[in-house]
C-alpha cells in the first residue's frame, strides 16, 4: 500500500491576495480621463464663479477688486432679481405639470409596439431634437404680432392677440412652448419606466376584475415611482436654468415681465459688463436648484417607500 501526501486545507479567510501595484495604476488609469474631465468641467469653474463672485469684475480689468459679501448684499434689494425669480419659479412649477403630465400621458397611448407607435414617437420626439433657440425663432414667427396665426386672424376681421406682447400672455406662451419642446424626453423616460412594469400583476388585476383606472392607479403607477422622480427633478432642473429660449422667443419681455434668472445673470453679466455680480447670481441659482433637486428626491423616496409598505 502506498501513502500519497494531500495537500493541506486551507480556508478562503487565510488566502488573502496580495495587493498588485498595476492593479492601481489600472484603476487610475480608468478613473484618471473622468476625473480630470470632471474637474475641468464643473470643480474649477464653480470654484471660478465663486471667487468672482466675491469682486467687482467687469469682465476686462486684470485685477478685479475684492468686494466680499457685497455683490450678495446686493442681491436681496434688485428688483429684477425677485421678479426674475418669481418667473422662473412659475415656469419651473407649471412646466414640470405639464412636461410630466403630457409625457406619462402620451407614453400610455404610445407604449405598445405597432408601426403606428414608432411612428408617434418619433414623432413626439422631434421637437426635443430641435435647438431651443430654433424653437423660439419659429414659434415667434407664428405667434407674434406680425406672425402667422395673428395674420389669420386679422384677416377674419379678428383683433391682434397678444401671445408676446401682454406679460400673462408672454408667460403662459413661454411656459406652453417650453412643454411642448422638451416633453418627447419624459416620453422616452415613461415609456422605459412601463417596459419594467410586470406584464404578470397587470394580468392578475385584470383577472380579478380591476377596470383600466384602477391597473393603473394600483399596478402601473406604484412600479413608475423612480422613472416619476427622475421625470421630475429632471424638469425641475433643466427649467430653473432657462435661458436660450427665452432670447429667441420673448428676448425677456414685454417691459422683462419674462426675464428668468438665467437670462438676468448673463445679462447682467455681458450687457451690464458686471460679471462679479452676475457670478454672485449664478451660485445663488446653482444652490437654490440643487436644494430643490434635494427636496423633490427626499419626497418622492418617502413616497414610494410609503406605497410599497
Amino acid at each position: 500500500m502506498t501513502l500519497t501526501r494531500t495537500a493541506p486545507l486551507v480556508t478562503p479567510a487565510v488566502v488573502r491576495r496580495k495587493p498588485r501595484r498595476r492593479d492601481g495604476w489600472a484603476t487610475a488609469i480608468m478613473v484618471g480621463p473622468a476625473t480630470v474631465l470632471y474637474t475641468v468641467m464643473l470643480i474649477v469653474p464653480v470654484g471660478l464663479a465663486l471667487y468672482l463672485s466675491l469682486t467687482d469684475w467687469d469682465g476686462f480689468s486684470a485685477n478685479p477688486a475684492f468686494v466680499g459679501a457685497a455683490n450678495y448684499l446686493d442681491l436681496l434689494d434688485d428688483p429684477d432679481l425677485r421678479r426674475a425669480a418669481f418667473v422662473t419659479l412659475l415656469v419651473a412649477a407649471a412646466g414640470t405639470a405639464g412636461l410630466n403630465l403630457l409625457g406619462l400621458g402620451f407614453a400610455l397611448l404610445v407604449n405598445g409596439v405597432s408601426r403606428a407607435n414608432t411612428f408617434f414617437r418619433i414623432v413626439l420626439f422631434y421637437p426635443h431634437v430641435l435647438s431651443a433657440l430654433v424653437v423660439g425663432f419659429l414659434w415667434s414667427a407664428i405667434l407674434g404680432t406680425t406672425g402667422a396665426v395673428n395674420n389669420l386672424v386679422t384677416s377674419w376681421g379678428g383683433e391682434v392677440l397678444p401671445f408676446l406682447s401682454d406679460p400673462t400672455w408672454a408667460t403662459v406662451t413661454m411656459i406652453a412652448v417650453l412643454v411642448w419642446a422638451g416633453f418627447g424626453v419624459n416620453v422616452v423616460l415613461y415609456l422605459a419606466g412601463l417596459q419594467a412594469v410586470p406584464h404578470s400583476l397587470i394580468e392578475a388585476a385584470r383577472i380579478d376584475g380591476a377596470t383600466r383606472w384602477q391597473v393603473f392607479r394600483n399596478v402601473t403607477l406604484p412600479a413608475l415611482g423612480p422613472s416619476v422622480t427622475v421625470n421630475i427633478v429632471l424638469s425641475l432642473v433643466t427649467l430653473l436654468k432657462t435661458y436660450d429660449l427665452v432670447v429667441s422667443l420673448t428676448a425677456g419681455g414685454p417691459a422683462g415681465q419674462t426675464q428668468t434668472v438665467a437670462y438676468l445673470i448673463l445679462w447682467n453679466s455681458f450687457h451690464d459688463a458686471r460679471l462679479g455680480f452676475g457670478s454672485a447670481q449664478s451660485v445663488l441659482l446653482m444652490l437654490v436648484t440643487g436644494a430643490l433637486a434635494f427636496v423633490v428626491t427626499r419626497l418622492r423616496r418617502r413616497g414610494e417607500l410609503a406605497v410599497h409598505q
